[in-house]
């Protein structure tokens, strides 16, 4: 169902709270009085320019294009992600959903990502999940053998 522009303004503007919803008042009354019509689109812009500047845009933009996993666990790095690509409007929607794998993809540690990039998968919470599973599994794996290691039990062993 779609709304017209001013039902989208009004159901916008209607979540605005305190600091928010005084701004967005004085604001509106400007702009009417400069005989503009106060659109969806117009709504945004001035929205934006107030609560999300350009320069805290391109901080967000780059702290996304650099990010990779490291030291992070899956879930960690999949929630990081998925903090910045919001951002990103290239990334949303259908036909972002393959360019987002890719980009997930190429920031994980090369161990993970050789696990799972060779299947293929284009579904980001399908991808995000394999991911996850493959990593908690090494992880527990890992554990495991450090705990009943040989080095383990040379430390624990008897002493000669």
């Amino acid at each position: 169902m779609a709304c017209s522009e001013g039902q989208k303004v009004a159901f916008g503007t209607y979540t605005l709270v305190e600091e928010a919803e005084y701004w967005w008042e004085n604001t509106r009354q400007c702009l009417e009085a400069k005989g503009q019509d106060v659109t969806w689109d117009i709504f945004k812009r001035v929205f934006l320019e107030k609560y999300f500047p350009e320069d805290v845009r391109n901080k967000k933009e780059m702290e996304f294009l650099e990010l990779k996993q490291g030291s992070m666990t899956v879930a960690e790095y999949a929630a990081k992600f998925e903090e910045l690509v919001r951002y990103f409007p290239h990334y949303q929607g259908r036909d972002g959903e393959s360019f987002k794998c890719v980009k997930f993809l190429n920031g994980l540690r090369p161990e993970v990502k050789q696990a799972v990039n060779y299947q293929g998968v284009r579904q980001f919470p399908l991808l995000v999940n394999m991911c996850r599973i493959w990593d908690e599994d090494s992880r527990d794996r890992a554990a495991y053998y450090w705990s009943t290691g040989p080095m383990r039990n040379k430390k624990n062993g008897p002493q000669h």
